[in-house]
């Protein structure tokens, strides 16, 4: 039987694995190539997360192609008053439209003849005519986040009134972006129930399934080190949300903390720290910049605390604490997406007593906190495991092929 063939196209290059944009890519790209396909990644190098010509002709070797083209995405203001005052359209999907892509786009379309397209972010929809005109396969459209969300939240926490104003006209354009997008794919795949609900409340479009960020399960294993009852958070400190989120924690949070158990401590990594991070001085705190090895750094923690505000997704950190029998400390946002009880799979807070309670609560029960432990672990292994969720995508995929080839 001949493989099927699908082209899959980033907004960014998925590497290195350190942030949960690219883990959540790699893993739909492995997926498929684990199920026999053959597929084309095409993706946008740009400057904002630009990889070396080095490392691209290192990576991604297994699949049947790997294409990229070179981006400027850098943020220009002037592009975003022009565009705030005289455009429709979010400025996002100005900024990923280039000609030079749409160029590469069409070549492979008619090269590699695609059975399946699948789009990893609703600001690519632009490329949707020229996919259109040039192919007959089935659009797939990954929904990372419920984009506009993440604006709405930023406009509502910010307290400079003409800021709030910016990321409020934004937040509309990019829903009214969305919403056209949606109605315009074969396929949707949430990432969260949530997600999936929300799209078929605003748009009557049934063509959604859910496909969770997913994990090789039996690829995590226990730590062979010492495990230290510490708490730790990792992630990309250049994404606002984590920067909101960690800000607080340590001015808020961490001396209620502190108070209630002074021997804890808490480590903190990720790139795109700034002065702030770097320079903090706080009994028990220790701010270790970007980590050459995340799993080296997270192996011997117990711990992990994600004081989350807003962003929308789901967080891969927590999943993977989950598979790995860590306990998970974290608010409602931040679980959310992952579908799992408080007190039962991990310990919700949200104020800086929540934090301080469930801290102490770990450290004096122990035996307990690893029932809850073991508990996320099993919930990740039925819910979160790749090969399942793949399963799941393929045949939703494969369904909308055949009624395509009849």
């Amino acid at each position: 039987m001949t493989p099927h063939k699908i082209l899959i196209i980033t907004n960014r290059v998925p590497y290195p694995l350190k942030d949960g944009g690219n883990m959540a890519m790699h893993a739909m790209i492995e997926g498929y190539h684990h199920a026999g396909w053959k597929v084309h990644l095409l993706a946008m190098n740009t400057s904002k997360h630009h990889v070396s010509g080095d490392a691209l002709r290192r990576i991604f070797t297994h699949l049947h192609a790997f294409s990229w083209v070179d981006i400027d995405n850098v943020l220009k203001w002037q592009d975003v008053l022009r565009n705030f005052l005289f455009g429709k359209e979010p400025e996002h999907a100005k900024r990923f439209y280039s000609e030079d892509f749409k160029t590469k786009l069409k070549e492979i379309l008619t090269e590699f003849k695609p059975d399946v397209v699948q789009v990893e972010s609703v600001f690519l929809t632009t490329y949707l005519p020229v996919i259109r005109k040039y192919s007959e396969a089935v659009t797939v459209l990954r929904m990372h986040n419920v984009e506009y969300q993440i604006w709405q939240g930023l406009s509502r926490r910010t307290k400079n009134k003409l800021k709030a104003y910016y990321l409020d006209n934004l937040a509309i354009r990019v829903r009214n972006f969305e919403r056209m997008a949606w109605k315009e794919y074969n396929l949707l795949l949430a990432i969260t129930e949530k997600d999936a609900h929300l799209v078929q409340r605003l748009e009557d479009v049934s063509h959604v399934i859910v496909a969770p960020f997913s994990i090789e399960t039996d690829k995590i294993k226990p730590p062979e080190k010492e495990v230290q009852w510490v708490g730790y958070h990792i992630g990309a400190m250049d994404w606002r949300p984590n920067a909101e989120g960690i800000s607080w924690f340590l001015n808020k949070a961490w001396p209620a903390i502190h108070k209630a158990a002074p021997k804890f401590k808490f480590y903190f990594a990720g790139r795109g720290m700034d002065k702030e991070f770097k320079n903090v001085k706080l009994s028990g705190v220790e701010c270790m910049g970007e980590v050459p090895d995340a799993d080296a750094f997270i192996e011997d923690k117990k711990i992990l605390i994600v004081p989350l505000w807003s962003g929308g997704g789901i967080r891969v950190k927590i999943l993977e604490a989950m598979a790995a029998g860590k306990i998970v400390v974290t608010t409602s946002k931040g679980i959310k997406g992952i579908e799992a009880r408080p007190e039962e799979h991990y310990l919700r807070a949200h104020t800086p007593k929540d934090f301080a309670n469930a801290i102490k609560w770990c450290l004096e029960h122990k035996v307990e906190a690893e029932a809850l432990a073991a508990n996320a672990r099993a919930l990740v292994v039925e819910k979160y495991d790749q090969k399942k969720v793949m399963h799941t995508v393929i045949t939703a995929v494969e369904e909308l092929m055949k009624v395509r080839h009849h």
